[in-house]
């Protein structure tokens, strides 16, 4: 059997840490973009915001969608950067 007090728990993979970063994004996103075009209508914001551009209603939810993705991300990525251990991922755990 393995002694908990030897063995090192092995660094997460690079798709590990994304996944770890867009999962929670994604699902931030959906619910804002649920919860904020349960308020506004997509057309309504073209017409204030890009009159001179048609666009459809399905276009304005997917854009809304992708830009509460993107905002979310940074969001998700700014906290894991702050998480991280100093000194990278290579360094021994303190004892």
């Amino acid at each position: 059997m393995i002694d908990p007090d030897t063995s090192s728990p092995t660094p997460p993979s690079p798709v590990q840490k994304l996944g770890a970063v867009l999962w929670p994004s994604f699902f931030v996103a959906v619910v804002a973009s649920v919860l904020f075009f349960a308020f506004f209508d997509p057309l309504d914001l073209q017409r204030i915001g890009f009159p001179q551009h048609a666009i459809s209603r399905g276009l304005g939810y997917t854009a809304g969608f992708f830009l509460a993705w993107l905002g979310t991300f940074c969001a998700c990525s700014v906290t894991a950067l702050l998480l991280r251990a100093p000194g990278g991922d290579e360094e021994p755990p303190l004892e």
